[in-house]
Formats: C-alpha cells, sequence, structure tokens
C-alpha cells in the first residue's frame, strides 16, 4: 500500500490553534484506521507539549542541519497515540516559546522545520510514497525536493500533496532566503515559480511544485481560482486547475454526539430530543439568561472580519430590538468587535449575552442548548462548527460561502427541504432578513423546523469518505 508521511505545524491533541490542528489529527487518524501506511511530523513545542503525553515520547536520534551558513541541532522524537506514530522535530531555538506562531523569525523557524523534514527521511527509513503537506509552514518541501535534494536517489519516487487550509496565509518573505535559509539559487525565482512581486512566496512555491494541491472543500477549491478569493494567486491556481481538488474535511462524530456527549447537562438523539430542551435552560442558567421558551441563537467563533462578525454587528440591532429571542456569543477576536457585542450585552441584557473567553466545554453546551446557530462569514475554507451544530440539532444560518455552501442544504419554504439557511449577498439586511426567517418558521411553523433539525442532525459529517478520497488520491499519484 502507498506510504504516508503527513506533515504539518501544528496537530491536536499535542497542540491546534484552528482547523489545521483539528484536521492534522482526525485525518491521518481516519487514514490509519482505514489500515493506510502513515506517520505524522510536527515541531517540538516543548513548553506547549502536554504534559500527560510527555512520558510516551522517546529520543530517537539527533543530526545537524544547514540552515544557510548556520549548523543547527536538530533532534527526532518519536510517540505512538491510538497506534499512530508521530515524529517530533526538536529544536529549542526554533520551537522552545510560548506561541505557535507570531514571531519575526517564522520565515526560518519554518524553513528549519521543512529542511529537517528532508534531512531525516533517509536517517530515520521512513521514505514515503507520498508526503502529504499542509499550508505554508510545510509548502516549499516541493521545492525542496526538485532544487535542493534531487539527487538522493530513493527521494526521486517521493510525491507531494499540498492541502490549503486559508490561502489567506502564505508565508511571504525576502528572497534573500533562498540562500541565507534553504541554501539554493535563484532558479525557481528568477523563472517565476517561487516570486511572488519581488518577494519569495512558499505557498505559491508549493502550488507550482506539488504533484497535487487540495482544499478543505469543493466549493473553496473554485473560489480561490476567482480574484475576491485568491488573495493574489488565483492566477497561478488557475494554471495548475487541472491537479486542484476540494476535499471536505470532515468532525469526530463519535466526540461530537449529543447521545453521549459528558459536557452537556442531558442527552438526547433524533429518535428522542427530549433532552434538547433541558440543555437550553441549562444553557440560559450558565449564560445569566431568563428561562424562557424563546428560541435562542448562538455563535461559536473568532470575533474576526472573516467570520463575518462585523456583518452581525450591524443586522443584530434591528433584530433584537423587534424579536422575542436570545443571543449568546462565545469567541474572542478584534478588539473593536468584541467591544461591539459588549455594548448589545449592556444595551439588551435580558436577551443578549457576550462571553468574550475561549471555553470548550461552554461551546458543547451552546451547541446542545441553541436553536440557530449564526455563521455569516465572509470566507470560509471548510468551517467545522456548522457541522457540530447541526449534529447537535442546532440549526445553521449561513452566508453560503466554501465548505459552508458545501455542508448546509438552504430551506426550501415550500418543499420544507433543508438543513439550515443559507444567503449569497454578503450584506448586513439579508443576514438581519435571514435570522428573521428563521426566527419565523421557527415561531409558526415548528414542524418545519423539527424536520430542519432533524434532516441535520442525521448527515454524516464523519472522515471516512474524506478520508477514502485522499486514500484514492495517494494511489494514483503513486501508481
Amino acid at each position: 500500500m502507498t506510504k504516508v508521511l503527513f506533515a504539518a505545524a501544528e496537530a491536536a491533541p499535542f497542540y491546534k490553534t484552528g482547523g489545521l490542528g483539528d484536521v492534522s489529527l482526525a485525518l491521518p487518524q481516519a487514514l490509519h484506521q482505514a489500515e493506510l501506511p502513515i506517520r505524522v511530523v510536527i515541531p517540538y513545542y516543548g513548553k506547549l507539549f502536554p504534559e500527560k503525553y510527555q512520558e510516551l515520547v522517546k529520543d530517537v536520534m539527533h543530526f545537524t542541519v544547514r540552515v544557510g551558513e548556520k549548523t543547527k541541532y536538530c533532534g527526532i522524537k518519536t510517540l505512538t497515540l491510538n497506534g499512530l506514530k508521530y515524529y517530533l522535530i526538536d529544536n529549542e531555538e526554533y520551537f522552545g516559546r510560548d506561541n505557535i506562531y507570531g514571531y519575526w523569525d517564522d520565515g526560518e523557524r519554518f524553513a528549519f522545520f521543512q529542511l529537517a523534514i528532508c534531512e531525516m527521511l533517509e536517517k530515520i527509513n521512513y521514505i514515503p510514497d507520498v508526503l502529504h503537506l499542509n499550508d505554508w509552514h510545510t509548502a516549499f518541501i516541493p521545492v525542496l525536493l526538485k532544487d535542493k535534494y534531487q539527487w538522493i536517489n530513493a527521494y526521486r519516487h517521493i510525491k507531494t500533496v499540498l492541502t490549503i487550509h486559508n490561502i489567506q496565509f502564505q508565508g511571504v518573505y525576502d528572497p534573500i532566503i533562498l540562500g541565507s535559509l534553504f541554501g539554493i539559487g535563484r532558479r525557481t525565482f528568477n523563472e517565476g515559480s517561487v516570486e511572488y512581486y519581488g518577494n519569495v512566496n512558499f505557498m505559491k512555491g508549493g502550488i507550482t511544485y506539488a504533484d497535487a494541491v487540495t482544499t478543505v472543500s469543493p466549493s473553496y477549491a473554485k473560489e480561490i481560482q476567482t480574484p475576491g478569493f485568491g488573495e493574489n494567486l488565483d492566477g497561478i491556481l488557475r494554471d495548475n486547475s487541472y491537479k486542484l481538488q476540494g476535499i471536505i474535511n470532515g468532525i469526530d462524530m463519535q466526540v461530537y454526539d449529543p447521545a453521549t456527549d459528558p459536557a452537556i447537562a442531558a442527552h438526547y438523539s433524533v429518535t428522542d430530543m427530549s433532552g434538547k430542551a433541558v440543555n437550553k435552560k441549562a444553557l440560559q442558567k450558565a449564560v445569566g439568561l431568563p428561562e424562557k421558551d424563546v428560541p435562542v441563537f448562538a455563535v461559536v467563533s473568532r470575533l474576526t472580519r472573516q467570520k463575518g462578525m462585523d456583518l452581525l454587528l450591524d443586522a443584530l440591532d434591528d433584530f433584537l430590538k423587534t424579536r422575542d429571542v436570545q443571543v449568546i456569543i462565545l469567541g474572542t477576536g478584534d478588539p473593536d468587535l468584541e467591544e461591539g457585542f459588549r455594548g448589545y450585552q449592556r444595551a439588551y441584557a435580558d436577551k443578549f449575552v457576550a462571553k468574550i473567553d475561549f471555553d470548550v466545554k461552554l461551546a458543547q453546551q451552546i451547541y446542545a442548548g441553541s436553536d440557530g446557530f449564526i455563521m455569516p462569514s465572509a470566507f470560509e475554507p471548510c468551517g467545522l462548527s456548522q457541522m457540530m451544530a447541526m449534529r447537535y440539532g442546532s440549526v445553521p444560518i449561513v452566508h453560503s460561502v466554501g465548505g459552508l455552501r458545501d455542508t448546509v442544504v438552504p430551506f426550501n419554504q415550500f418543499t420544507k427541504a433543508g438543513t439550515g439557511f443559507g444567503f449569497d449577498d454578503y450584506q448586513a439586511d439579508v443576514l438581519g432578513k435571514m435570522l428573521n426567517l428563521a426566527f419565523d418558521v421557527y415561531d409558526k411553523d415548528q414542524e418545519a423546523w423539527q424536520k430542519i433539525r432533524k434532516q441535520g442532525m442525521t448527515q454524516d459529517f464523519g472522515w471516512k469518505k474524506s478520508a477514502q478520497k485522499y486514500c484514492d488520491l495517494y494511489q494514483e499519484l503513486a501508481d
């Protein structure tokens, strides 16, 4: 079978900052369960590595890596979790920090990470058929395999897959890094394959040199080939569209299950929804809202413009003023948006709560206790929250882009089919109309609302289908 090495800058349950960390846990595990030979390589962020996994970590070897003219220590550690083998690349100078990202030398840190991956393959005696790379932190590896390591016979058959989780983040640096970090010449820059407005772009290099490029939803794969979503890489993506496809992310259907979730007040299922009302009251009590039988709409999100939170701020006032409704916001983000939501809490204390916090347990309680889930993202490569919301019977109200378009079927007022409410025109008044439509269906047509809810709860958002698509892709490349 096709041997795979999955490389990423982060992976749950060790560390994650967002969707990349979730996928780097779930997809390799799903592939492993499908009996594909796969291993994972991530950095060893010593200060951030959870204590409970520390006893599983074993030292494998250490060697040096040339980063330009500098010689750097590289340790290889390993651990096995749920039968899946992980390699941890250790360098205290680069990875012994308080956070994963956000440093002036991130370009050098992840240049080292990519060089270390290339250097370790022979040393650990694991030469994959396919290297599956994720986002800009590993996107330059296809360039290195073709330009720096092409002389190694064992590497010549390796195929590369680059998954773009968010095209906004590209890894753009001064071209001096080609020599000062990677120790290669300027051929790839001069021919335009890594050049980006006079700089080097890791992501562009990966798109150009990878054997296949994937995104985390089919709609996002189409959208990023347009100027509106492509972040100035739409042209190179159109040129490489023949090797680009979208494969939707999944969620862990066992972890996110209202019938067994230990974090919620009462268990329930699509065949017995009685526990949903218990969770609603528990949620209202937990956040300090009156325990009334009114629709509860909620948000669990980063409070940023990408997530459409500015749009929601503009739409909320009229909705709260005219409807007997409760709205709960959980998340952190841009200070001005946080303050905007705090302002609503002051103005509508009996209807609106803003929990400016990161609280995993409360998030689960919100999925279980809310009637509707608001997700008006400006763009959304995949999105996981809408799938979790549907799993818990919270009906999503979404901007129909990217993965939201691919996972939420808009309600049809005539046939009553659908799993949520979707809008295309990215305007605050359109979001307002959609919130009002959702309210009216809940208020005036409970039969239709329950049908939407149950249609959402019975969707299969597990990883099995997506994992099979990756297996097929790997096999196609390896043949």
